[in-house]
């Protein structure tokens, strides 16, 4: 059973205020403020009328010189009892790009969460363990000591020589 947009509209409009959304090939997108965000989750997860009790990821799309604000952080939602899905967007601003933790709402957030800073370097605040997933803690530049994000637009696609160690020959196939 889907969940009618105006249903979903109708649990969020009380506590996010102003939603924009977007419908593409029968998924609803909900672009809300990072300020509502936990309320809005909270709300979307315990509400009977929408009981969206699974978060399936959470990830970060880098918009770099296209738009601001450059990052959007997006959550994917599942409701298991009403076999729906559902994904919300809020803007994250270049400068320091920080967004609330919803572990306290979904325990996997933790881990997605993770994730996402490694890769976009988007700050979850709150967060009970944010450090790095798949990169080395002390992944830097080498000339100014600032830290990588490799999933970032102006990350270089060969790498920043030096920034990790590799090995002196890598082997060839024939």
């Amino acid at each position: 059973m889907a969940i009618s947009k105006e249903t979903i509209l109708n649990v969020v409009s009380p506590v996010a205020g102003r939603v924009d959304t977007i419908e593409h090939r029968g998924d609803l997108t909900l672009l809300i403020d990072k300020g509502v965000l936990v309320d809005t989750m909270r709300e979307l997860r315990d509400n009977v009328h929408t009981l969206f009790n699974q978060l399936r990821d959470v990830t970060a799309i880098d918009w770099y010189d296209r738009r601001k604000p450059r990052f959007d952080v997006v959550y994917n939602l599942y409701s298991m009892p009403l076999a729906a899905r559902l994904f919300v967007k809020v803007g994250v601003e270049e400068e320091f790009p920080s967004c609330p933790t919803v572990t306290d709402i979904w325990e996997s957030a933790n881990w997605y969460e993770r994730e996402a800073y490694d890769m976009y370097g988007v700050i979850f605040s709150g967060h009970p363990d944010l450090r790095r997933f798949y990169m080395p803690e002390d992944f830097v530049d080498p000339e100014t000591g600032e830290p990588l994000y490799p999933l970032r637009k102006d990350f270089p696609v060969m790498g920043i020589p030096g920034s990790l160690p590799l090995p002196e020959k890598f082997p060839t196939t024939n």
